[in-house]
Order: C-alpha cells, then sequence, then structure tokens
C-alpha cells in the first residue's frame, strides 16, 4: 500500500509548478491561501486539507493522484476544449515575445510533423 509523504508530495508541486511558469505567490493567491502556508506545503512542512490539494491540482493542471503518489498521468490529463486553451494561455503568458515567438513555431512544427 502507498504511503502520504508530504516531502515527495510539495516536491512534486513544486515542479508542477515551475512547469506551469507560475511563482509560489501566484499559486496561492490562485488557490485563495496564504503564502506561508503554500511555502510550508511545497516543503512538506505541513499538511493540507483536500480542498486545498484539489484546489492546486486545479490550479496546476495536474491530478491529486499524481501530486499525492506521483502516478505518471500526471501533466496531461484529460482537457477539453477551453481548458486546453487556458492551460497553453497561462503557460504562455508569462513568457517574453520572444519565447512566445519560438513557442508558436515548435507548435507549428509539432503540427505540421503530426501531419505527416
Amino acid at each position: 500500500m502507498k504511503r502520504y509523504d508530504p516531502m515527495m508530495v510539495g516536491k512534486r508541486i513544486r515542479r508542477q509548478r515551475i512547469i506551469m511558469g507560475l511563482t509560489q505567490e501566484e499559486v496561492a493567491e490562485k488557490i485563495e491561501r496564504s503564502y506561508k502556508y503554500y511555502q510550508d506545503i511545497e516543503r512538506g512542512t505541513c499538511g493540507m486539507s483536500i480542498n486545498t490539494i484539489l484546489s492546486i491540482a486545479g490550479c496546476l493542471h495536474t491530478s491529486i493522484d499524481y501530486l499525492i503518489f506521483g502516478n505518471n498521468e500526471k501533466n496531461f490529463p484529460a482537457f477539453t476544449g477551453e481548458e486546453e486553451q487556458q492551460a497553453l494561455i497561462d503557460a504562455l503568458s508569462k513568457c517574453s515575445i520572444h519565447k512566445k515567438k519560438y513557442a508558436l513555431e515548435l507548435i507549428k512544427l509539432f503540427l505540421k510533423a503530426c501531419d505527416e
């Protein structure tokens, strides 16, 4: 049976936050928790309620199963329609114009390769 390890949960939350290009302050604000409390969650020094982990999973576009147990279907949940677009917008919103243009070129190349 798998066990809950707050330190590993914190590491997975931190990793996903960085992938999403968010700061600790931004996540704390989005999940409506204090910055200090969110820092403690990432450090693994405190527990959290089910509502808090649901909020974090939603904010970071990942599954609770990944956050708690590290199961690998984490980063690419089954988005539908507007959620996919919003996840892309959120990821790109913090990027410089140069990075946005580069990302667009990569996406075009990827889509072209998928069509071949």
